[in-house]
């Protein structure tokens, strides 16, 4: 589940009145009531306020570093447990503005990257910055499984090259998934930051840009959702 604000919570808000401008303050004040009572409803179900956070950053990836592209591009990551879930809140900044960002969990920080499970997308704005709010298991539970044997029917959505969906699944034991990774949505705005406008799989229709965020700050096998307990 996600929920996406383009107004960036660090700035004071607009005045409230009834022109068109201050109409994304209007917005995102009932957003933010809304998550409150979501989440309100979420620790009174886990019978606790929230006891655990898990802070870090998100650094330049290695294919934007290569690339020599995005330079001041930056993340920053706020985990919060609240018992039967986490709230991860993710703040991105020296990206192109106006621009859609694919936003995964991974198994591994840098290519091939291993698993990986689609989580939702963040915009940013006319200054290149983003927030979004992510609600789902972001700890060292965190994991994909398909229970053996492989070879399973899967639904074929997309079937155009270069990347098709898959029509059947492989096997696998649990495996975790504790990094993150941020891609261009498409390898046209990559190519519009300077960037290779290579396409890969990053997306929901398989046809994203390069990675230009990720965890690689951290080992390959002690990616930050671990710290979580």
């Amino acid at each position: 589940m996600s929920l996406t604000s383009s107004v960036k919570p660090r700035k004071r808000l607009p005045t409230l009145s009834w022109t068109p401008q201050p109409l994304a303050g209007w917005r995102l004040l009932g957003l933010l009531a809304l998550v409150g009572l979501f989440l309100g409803g979420l620790v009174g179900t886990a019978g606790a306020t929230p006891t655990q956070t898990n802070k870090f950053r998100m650094v330049r990836s290695a294919a934007a570093e290569n690339g020599n592209c995005v330079a001041d591009a930056r993340g920053r990551v706020t985990v919060t447990s609240l018992g039967p879930v986490e709230v991860m809140v993710v703040d991105v900044t020296g990206l192109p503005p106006h621009t859609e960002f694919d936003f995964f969990v991974i198994q591994l920080p840098n290519a091939p990257f291993g698993l990986a499970w689609y989580q939702g997308d963040i915009e940013t704005d006319d200054e290149g910055e983003g927030t979004q709010v992510f609600i789902g298991r972001f700890n060292i539970e965190t994991f994909i499984v398909a229970q053996p044997p492989g070879d399973q029917p899967a639904p074929v959505v997309h079937d155009q090259p270069p990347f098709p969906d898959a029509e059947k699944s492989p096997a696998t034991e649990p495996v975790h998934t504790f990094h993150l990774g941020l891609w261009f949505g498409s390898p046209d705005a990559a190519a519009g930051a300077n960037c290779p406008n290579t396409v890969t799989r990053f997306n929901g229709d398989h046809t994203a840009g390069i990675q230009v965020l990720s965890t690689r700050n951290f080992p390959n096998l002690e990616g930050p959702l671990s710290r979580l307990k």
